[in-house]
């Protein structure tokens, strides 16, 4: 059997499964870019509900702390970002502080809600002890 050119048939049945093949491709491939978005946008939102809590046990008030964790999550569109304290301030020492912070993930790409709610809301929230 000689390797190289096809038959005139196999061509055509070559573009057809390239055909149906190429959109499967596509679609994975930004699957995994949007995948990539939204778990970076999880990882900072983690990271800045930390950072506020680090902050927060050392006497700052909620504004500050609210300040604090837009600084932190400078990488997002801090106009977006919710910001929750409870307790409010003043804390007491030996008060449990708990920061939550909550961000939506725009999707690019268009996918009907019942794979995924666009926007993907993601979720941080950390917990210390005020000292």
């Amino acid at each position: 059997m000689r390797y190289g050119k096809l038959p005139r048939e196999e061509k055509g049945q070559a573009l057809a499964e390239v055909a149906l093949v190429l959109p499967v491709l596509i679609l994975l491939l930004f699957a995994i870019i949007e995948f990539g978005r939204v778990f970076s946008a999880q990882l900072t939102v983690v990271a800045a509900s930390r950072e506020g809590a680090r902050y927060g046990v050392v006497g700052a008030t909620d504004a500050q702390i609210v300040e604090h964790v837009k600084e932190s999550a400078a990488a997002l569109d801090t106009s977006l970002l919710e910001v929750s304290i409870d307790p409010p301030a003043p804390r007491l020492a030996g008060d449990t502080l708990k920061v939550e912070v909550e961000y939506p993930v725009s999707l690019v790409l268009p996918l009907p809600d019942v794979l995924l709610p666009n926007p993907v809301w993601v979720h941080g929230e950390t917990a210390m002890q005020v000292e």
